[in-house]
């Protein structure tokens, strides 16, 4: 955890600028210190853990490619992050409802599923084989790190519990991890032609 001169541990403001440059410490101190927030606030929206935890592994993704964006001119850290989270929450909600509706109308009318829906579902099963496919990529430590840590909602501690290795390893993991699934992530939203496995 990165501190201050005065031995006090930074806050997300003084974290988010150096995110924005890419500072690999300062985006795992953020992670440590807001990820439990950004999980609750989308769990008390969600009311599902899996669909949960799934949105805030996004908010998350997104928190380290929007940094640039905070502007501590217009209001705290914390508060812009947590409404991040509200807003893909809320999307996340609309997004099912919006689904079954489509679905319940498809089936009162006796019709297969629209075009529309199968366009999103067939999106959405793409990100996921992204994201495993950028796992994949990872080391083993690195790849049960991140997913202990962002799947099951362990802290570091835990993880490093789990895994049987010193806290530092975790956090070494865990930052390199993310910054090689955010590399992989970036590169296939660029060229999103699928990659042949060997």
């Amino acid at each position: 955890m990165r501190h201050r001169g005065t031995g006090e541990p930074m806050e997300a403001e003084e974290l988010l600028p150096l995110v924005a440059k890419g500072d690999r410490q300062a985006f795992e101190d953020l992670y440590g210190l807001v990820s439990g927030q950004v999980f609750g606030l989308v769990r008390r929206v969600l009311r599902d853990h899996a669909q949960s935890e799934e949105v805030t592994q996004e908010v998350l993704i997104e928190l380290w490619r929007s940094a640039p964006r905070f502007d501590p001119a217009r209001g705290r850290a914390l508060p812009w992050i947590l409404t991040l989270a509200h807003r893909r929450a809320v999307d996340r909600v609309r997004s099912v409802r919006a689904a079954a509706d489509r679905e319940a109308r498809a089936a009162r009318r006796g019709e297969g599923p629209p075009f529309d829906q199968v366009a999103e579902a067939v999106e959405a099963g793409l990100e996921r084989e992204w994201v495993r496919g950028c796992l994949g990529r990872l080391t083993d430590l690195q790849r049960q790190a991140v997913v202990l840590a962002y799947y099951d909602g362990y802290t570091y501690r835990e993880v490093a519990r789990q895994l049987s290795v010193p806290l530092g390893t975790v956090k070494t993991r865990m930052r390199d991890g993310m910054l090689r699934l955010r590399e992989c992530l970036e590169a296939d939203f660029e060229d999103p032609a699928p990659r042949s496995r060997t």
